[in-house]
Protein backbone atom coordinates (compact mmCIF):
# COMPACT_ATOMS: atom_id res chain seq x y z
CA UNK A 1 0.00 0.00 0.00
CA UNK A 2 3.05 2.10 1.14
CA UNK A 3 4.63 1.71 -2.08
CA UNK A 4 2.07 2.32 -4.51
CA UNK A 5 1.35 5.47 -2.35
CA UNK A 6 4.44 6.48 -3.15
CA UNK A 7 4.14 5.43 -7.14
CA UNK A 8 1.47 7.22 -7.42
CA UNK A 9 2.99 10.36 -5.48
CA UNK A 10 5.99 10.36 -7.43
CA UNK A 11 4.05 10.09 -10.76
CA UNK A 12 1.60 13.36 -9.49
CA UNK A 13 5.02 15.31 -9.27
CA UNK A 14 6.06 14.09 -12.65
CA UNK A 15 3.00 15.20 -14.18
CA UNK A 16 2.66 18.57 -12.13
CA UNK A 17 6.25 19.13 -13.50
CA UNK A 18 5.56 19.03 -16.85
CA UNK A 19 2.40 20.79 -16.82
CA UNK A 20 4.79 23.31 -14.92
CA UNK A 21 7.16 23.22 -18.25
CA UNK A 22 4.34 23.71 -20.38
CA UNK A 23 2.56 26.49 -18.84
CA UNK A 24 5.88 28.09 -18.95
CA UNK A 25 6.47 27.52 -22.84
CA UNK A 26 2.85 28.83 -23.00
CA UNK A 27 3.43 32.02 -20.76
CA UNK A 28 6.73 32.90 -22.63
CA UNK A 29 5.17 32.37 -26.05
CA UNK A 30 2.30 34.51 -25.80
CA UNK A 31 4.20 37.17 -23.94
CA UNK A 32 7.10 37.04 -26.66
CA UNK A 33 4.06 37.66 -29.49
CA UNK A 34 2.19 40.00 -26.95
CA UNK A 35 -0.96 37.76 -27.36
CA UNK A 36 -2.80 39.73 -24.61
CA UNK A 37 -5.75 37.80 -24.00
CA UNK A 38 -4.24 34.04 -24.10
CA UNK A 39 -1.66 35.49 -21.39
CA UNK A 40 -4.74 36.99 -19.32
CA UNK A 41 -6.37 32.96 -20.04
CA UNK A 42 -2.84 31.65 -18.87
CA UNK A 43 -2.56 33.64 -15.87
CA UNK A 44 -6.03 33.55 -14.32
CA UNK A 45 -6.99 29.90 -15.38
CA UNK A 46 -4.28 27.73 -15.97
CA UNK A 47 -1.30 29.14 -13.37
CA UNK A 48 -4.23 29.03 -10.71
CA UNK A 49 -5.16 25.44 -11.43
CA UNK A 50 -1.62 24.46 -11.67
CA UNK A 51 -0.88 26.20 -8.44
CA UNK A 52 -3.36 24.93 -6.42
CA UNK A 53 -2.88 21.70 -7.89
CA UNK A 54 0.87 21.98 -6.84
CA UNK A 55 -0.36 23.15 -3.33
CA UNK A 56 1.37 26.14 -4.01
CA UNK A 57 -1.65 28.56 -3.07
CA UNK A 58 0.79 32.18 -2.89
CA UNK A 59 1.11 31.81 -6.80
CA UNK A 60 -2.74 31.05 -6.98
CA UNK A 61 -3.10 33.55 -4.94
CA UNK A 62 -0.49 35.93 -6.71
CA UNK A 63 -2.21 35.67 -9.83
CA UNK A 64 -5.99 35.90 -8.27
CA UNK A 65 -4.89 39.31 -7.17
CA UNK A 66 -3.74 40.37 -11.02
CA UNK A 67 -7.26 40.50 -12.11
CA UNK A 68 -9.45 40.86 -8.73
CA UNK A 69 -7.40 43.28 -6.39
CA UNK A 70 -5.73 45.77 -8.42
CA UNK A 71 -6.96 44.96 -12.16
CA UNK A 72 -4.23 46.55 -14.77
CA UNK A 73 -5.36 49.77 -16.00
CA UNK A 74 -2.43 49.72 -18.71
CA UNK A 75 -0.72 47.09 -20.73
CA UNK A 76 2.52 48.04 -18.86
CA UNK A 77 1.38 47.74 -15.45
CA UNK A 78 -0.23 44.13 -17.39
CA UNK A 79 2.63 42.99 -18.53
CA UNK A 80 4.84 43.32 -15.37
CA UNK A 81 2.31 41.03 -13.54
CA UNK A 82 2.63 38.70 -15.93
CA UNK A 83 6.29 39.19 -15.93
CA UNK A 84 6.34 39.05 -12.07
CA UNK A 85 4.27 35.53 -12.37
CA UNK A 86 6.36 33.95 -15.05
CA UNK A 87 9.47 34.71 -12.67
CA UNK A 88 7.58 32.63 -9.92
CA UNK A 89 7.10 30.12 -11.12
CA UNK A 90 10.47 29.65 -12.92
CA UNK A 91 11.65 29.66 -9.46
CA UNK A 92 9.57 26.87 -8.79
CA UNK A 93 10.76 24.99 -11.24
CA UNK A 94 14.09 25.62 -10.34
CA UNK A 95 13.47 24.49 -7.08
CA UNK A 96 11.85 21.30 -8.61
CA UNK A 97 14.83 20.44 -11.03
CA UNK A 98 17.05 20.92 -7.41
CA UNK A 99 15.54 18.37 -5.89
CA UNK A 100 15.27 16.19 -8.67
CA UNK A 101 18.05 13.50 -8.79
CA UNK A 102 20.53 13.83 -11.60
CA UNK A 103 19.33 11.30 -14.33
CA UNK A 104 21.58 8.56 -14.83
CA UNK A 105 24.82 8.33 -17.11
CA UNK A 106 24.81 5.68 -19.44
CA UNK A 107 26.80 2.60 -19.11
CA UNK A 108 30.21 2.45 -21.12
CA UNK A 109 29.50 -0.12 -24.05
CA UNK A 110 32.13 -3.23 -23.10
CA UNK A 111 33.00 -5.01 -26.12
CA UNK A 112 32.32 -8.46 -25.54
CA UNK A 113 35.12 -10.93 -24.51
CA UNK A 114 37.04 -12.43 -27.38
CA UNK A 115 35.91 -16.03 -25.95
CA UNK A 116 32.88 -14.99 -26.11
CA UNK A 117 32.91 -13.91 -29.87
CA UNK A 118 34.99 -17.02 -31.25
CA UNK A 119 32.44 -19.23 -29.57
CA UNK A 120 29.60 -17.50 -30.75
CA UNK A 121 30.88 -17.37 -34.02
CA UNK A 122 31.70 -21.66 -34.00
CA UNK A 123 28.14 -21.74 -33.17
CA UNK A 124 26.79 -19.33 -36.32
CA UNK A 125 29.66 -21.40 -38.44
CA UNK A 126 27.98 -24.79 -37.21
CA UNK A 127 24.04 -23.77 -38.06
CA UNK A 128 25.29 -22.42 -40.99
CA UNK A 129 26.48 -25.58 -42.16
Amino acid sequence: MLRRHMMTSIKSQSVLEDLLADLLADLRYARKHDQLGRLALLAYCDVKGWARRAGKQDVADTALRMFADHPSTTKQDFLQGIDKLIQILQGHEEQIRGRRPMPALAAPKISPHPLHESTSHESQHAAAH
